[in-house]
C-alpha cells in the first residue's frame, strides 16, 4: 500500500502542476503556435512523476540508470520541456522555453531527442513513441541481466493518448511487451477522450482495459486529477511483475473553462483572454514566464534527496563490479571495441575471402555473425519471424524469453513496424547495438520507424533481404523495386547493397563502426560468386570498388550494386571480346558514401566513358551518376512470379542483354 501524500505534500503538487500548467500555456502563446491541451490536462500526472518518481539526473543527464521518459503523444511537447526544466536541466533555460518552435531552439514543435534536455526519443508520429519505450524496457531487461539489477534497475515511463493506441504499431509493440512481461514498463494513459474530430466515440467502441488485459498487462484506472491517486497507481506499477498500463483519466485543456474537455483545446494557442482567465482561474498572479524560486524548489528538492542515495549507491555498485564485465561495460558506453571484437572482425573478414564458389550474400551475412556474435555480447539481433530466411541468428546465440534476458536474440513475430521503432530504443537506451531483419519488401511496414532512427542519428542496423526480382517465384507482391531508391532518399541513412561475401563482412564492419546514424544492408536471395577484389576486403570509406578495368582507359564504365555486380563484370569481358570495347566495372555496394564525396573524386573514380547503371530496381537516382548522356540498365514496373534466374533473364539482367543495350546506346551516339 502506498504511503498516503500530507496535505502539505498535495498542496505543493498543486502548486507544482499550476507552474506546469502556465508554463506550457506560455510557450504556445509566445510561439502562437502549439497544442496546449494535453499538457494542461496531463500536469497532474507530470508533476507526481516527476517530483515523487521519476529519478532522472538533470545535472548528469546520461547517467546509464536513469529513468526513460518518453512522449508518445509528441504533440505534448511543451508540458515535458517545462517538467524537464523545472527539474533543473540547464539546457532548457527559460529563454529556450520562450523560444519553442523557433529556427535553432532546443524545444522544438515536437520532442526530438536531446538528452542534455531530458529528451530520451524523437516523437510526433503517433504510436512511434509507445514501441521506442518498448526497446528500452527490453535494453533496460538486458543489461540487467548481464551486468546485475544493482547498475540496471531503471524504470520507463511512457506517456501516449488516444491517438497511440489508435495506430497499428500499438498494437504490435504492447503485444510484444505483455508477452515478454517487461515489468519496469509503466505507461501513463491521457485518457480525455478527445481527439482533433471530437469525442474518440466518433471512431472507436473498443474495450481500452480489456485490450491491455489481453496482452497480459496490469490495468489501472485513476482519476488523472487527484495526486494521491496517481501516486498510489504509481507504486503499485512498480510492485508488480507485469507491464501497467494507467488509464488516467483527464479533461484536455483543463482550467481554460471556454475549452475544457473539447477537442477545441488540442491544437491551437487559447489567446491572449483565455491565457488570462487560466491565469485567474488558477490562481496563477505571475506574469509569462516568471516563475518563482520557491516553485523550482518544490520541484527539485525532493526530486535531489530521492537521486543523492540512489547515485550513491550505483556508484558503489560500479565499483564493485569484476573484471571482464567492467571492461565490456566501460566499452558500451563509450562506443569503444575491445581487442577481443577488433580480432573477430578480422577473422571474420579473413573467413570471406576465403569463399570460393556461389553464396547467398545473406548467407555471407550469417558466416560474418557466427564469427562477431560470441565476442559483442551486446549486439542484439532479431527478426520478424522470417529468421532462417534472413539468416540473423546464428548456432550460439540465445532467445530472450520471459524471465530471462541473458540471451542475445528477440523473435519479434510478424510485427516489422515495432521492431523497426523497438530497435531505435534499444540503441537509444545506450550500450547496446541492435539490427533486426525482414524482407526487403516489408520496409513498407517499417519506414516510419527508419526515417525516426535516421532523424535521431542512431546506429540502428536495418537487415534486408530477399531484395530483388531474383528472389523467383513469390511474385511482384514480395519482389522489391522501388525500395532501394526510396530508402536511398531518407536523409542520414547509409544503404548498402554487397555484391558477394567479401563486400558483405565490409559492410558489416562499416555499419557496426559507424556511431552516427542507421545503415540497412539488402542482401540476396540467391548466390553469388565471388568477385575479383584487388584487397582482402572492400574498403567502405567511399563505398566503392573497382573490380575490373581494362588495360586500356575504359570507354564504358558499368556502375552497379549486389546481385548485378558479377553479371556486369561478365558484360565488360563480352564488350572487350566481341565489340573490342573497354571496361571499368566499378561495385558500388552504398551509393550514400560515394556520392558524399568531392565531385571531382567522384569524377576521377569513375572515369571518363560512358557511365552505365546496373541494378534490379528503380532507375530513380542513377542519372545523379549517369548524366543525361549515359544509361540506366533497371525496372520500370513490378517483377514477376518465375524462378529467380528466369526474372533476370527476362528482365535484361544478362550479360549479354546488358552487352547489347550498351552497344546500342554507343551506335546511337556515334549517330547523333
Amino acid at each position: 500500500m502506498a504511503a498516503t501524500l500530507s496535505q502539505k505534500h498535495l498542496d505543493h503538487l498543486k502548486e507544482a502542476a499550476t507552474a506546469l500548467r502556465m508554463l506550457s500555456v506560455d510557450m504556445v502563446e509566445a510561439a502562437n503556435s502549439g497544442h496546449p491541451g494535453a499538457p494542461l490536462g496531463m500536469a497532474d500526472v507530470l508533476a507526481v512523476l516527476g517530483i515523487h518518481h521519476l529519478n532522472v539526473l538533470p545535472q548528469d543527464p546520461i547517467w546509464p540508470n536513469r529513468d526513460r521518459l518518453v512522449l508518445s503523444n509528441g504533440h505534448a511537447s511543451a508540458g515535458l520541456y517545462a517538467m524537464n526544466h523545472l527539474l533543473g536541466y540547464e539546457a532548457l533555460s527559460l529563454e529556450e522555453l520562450k523560444a519553442f518552435r523557433q529556427w535553432g531552439s532546443l524545444t522544438p514543435g515536437h520532442p526530438e531527442r536531446h538528452l542534455d534536455c531530458g529528451v530520451e526519443t524523437t516523437t510526433g508520429p503517433l504510436g512511434q513513441g509507445i514501441a521506442n519505450a518498448v526497446g528500452f524496457a527490453i535494453a533496460q531487461e538486458k543489461m540487467a541481466a548481464t551486468f546485475g539489477t544493482d547498475l540496471f534497475n531503471n524504470k520507463t515511463y511512457v506517456f501516449m493518448g488516444d491517438g497511440c493506441l489508435a495506430e497499428g504499431i500499438s498494437h504490435e509493440a504492447l503485444s510484444l511487451a505483455g508477452h515478454l512481461r517487461l515489468k519496469n514498463l509503466i505507461v501513463l494513459f491521457d485518457d480525455n477522450g478527445i481527439t482533433i474530430d471530437g469525442g474518440t466515440e466518433l471512431y472507436t467502441s473498443e474495450d481500452t482495459t480489456a485490450r491491455l488485459e489481453s496482452y497480459g498487462w496490469q490495468v489501472l484506472s485513476i482519476d488523472g486529477h487527484n495526486h494521491q491517486a496517481i501516486h498510489d497507481a504509481l507504486e503499485m506499477a512498480k510492485a508488480t511483475d507485469h507491464p501497467t498500463f494507467i488509464r488516467c483519466r483527464t479533461k484536455i485543456g483543463y482550467g481554460a473553462a471556454a475549452v475544457e474537455g473539447t477537442s477545441k483545446a488540442h491544437g491551437a494557442p487559447l489567446g491572449p483572454e483565455k491565457a488570462a482567465e487560466l491565469r485567474k482561474a488558477l490562481a496563477w498572479p505571475h506574469k509569462p514566464f516568471e516563475v518563482p524560486l520557491e516553485i523550482y524548489a518544490l520541484w527539485q528538492d525532493p526530486h535531489r534527496a530521492r537521486l543523492t542515495c540512489l547515485v550513491t549507491a550505483w556508484e558503489s555498485a560500479l565499483d564493485d563490479l569484476e573484471s571482464p564485465k567492467k571492461e565490456i561495460l566501460t566499452a558500451a558506453l563509450s562506443g569503444e571495441w575491445t581487442p577481443d571484437q577488433e580480432a573477430a572482425l578480422k577473422t571474420a573478414k579473413e573467413k570471406a575471402a576465403e569463399v570460393s564458389k556461389p553464396l547467398a550474400t545473406r548467407q555471407a551475412s550469417g558466416l560474418v555473425l557466427e564469427q562477431l556474435a560470441p565476442h559483442f555480447p551486446l549486439l542484439i539481433g532479431g527478426s520478424a519471424d522470417l529468421t532462417g530466411s534472413n539468416n540473423t541468428k546464428t548456432p550460439d546465440m540465445k532467445v530472450m524469453g520471459v524471465g530471462d534476458f541473458s540471451g542475445t536474440y528477440i523473435n519479434y513475430g510478424i510485427r516489422e513496424h515495432a521492431m523497426g521503432a523497438i530497435l531505435s530504443g534499444l540503441v537509444g537506451y545506450g550500450g547496446l547495438r541492435a539490427y533486426g531483419g525482414t524482407f526487403l519488401i516489408f520496409s513498407d511496414y517499417m519506414r516510419p520507424a527508419i526515417r525516426l532512427a535516421a532523424l535521431m542519428e542512431l546506429p540502428v542496423i536495418f537487415v534486408m533481404t530477399h531484395d530483388s526480382i531474383g528472389l523467383g517465384e513469390d511474385g511482384p507482391t514480395h519482389q522489391p523495386v522501388e525500395h532501394l531508391a526510396s530508402l536511398r532518399a531518407i536523409p542520414g541513412l547509409n544503404v548498402y547493397r554487397p555484391a558477394d561475401a567479401v563486400e558483405t563482412a565490409a559492410v558489416w564492419e562499416a555499419a557496426l563502426r559507424d556511431q552516427t546514424g542507421p545503415s540497412l544492408i539488402s542482401l540476396t536471395r540467391q548466390g553469388v560468386p565471388p568477385l575479383p577484389h584487388k584487397s582482402s576486403a572492400s574498403d567502405m570509406n567511399q563505398g566503392v570498388e573497382i573490380v575490373y578495368d581494362s588495360e586500356e582507359a575504359a570507354q564504358v564504365v558499368l556502375l552497379s550494386t549486389g546481385s548485378e555486380v558479377h553479371v556486369s563484370l561478365e558484360a565488360a569481358k563480352l564488350l572487350e571480346k566481341e565489340h573490342k570495347i573497354s571496361a571499368r566495372v566499378i561495385s558500388m555496394p552504398c551509393q550514400d558514401l560515394f556520392l558524399a564525396q568531392s565531385l571531382e573524386w567522384q569524377d576521377e573514380f569513375m572515369g571518363p566513358g560512358l557511365r552505365v547503371s546496373v541494378e534490379a530496381g528503380s532507375p530513380m537516382g542513377w542519372s545523379t551518376l549517369t548524366g543525361r548522356d549515359g544509361l540506366n540498365i533497371c525496372i520500370k514496373g513490378f517483377g514477376a512470379s518465375a524462378p529467380g534466374a528466369v526474372n533476370m533473364e527476362k528482365y535484361g539482367f544478362s550479360p549479354a542483354a546488358i552487352c547489347r543495350k550498351v552497344m546500342d546506346k554507343l551506335t546511337r551516339k556515334q549517330e547523333i
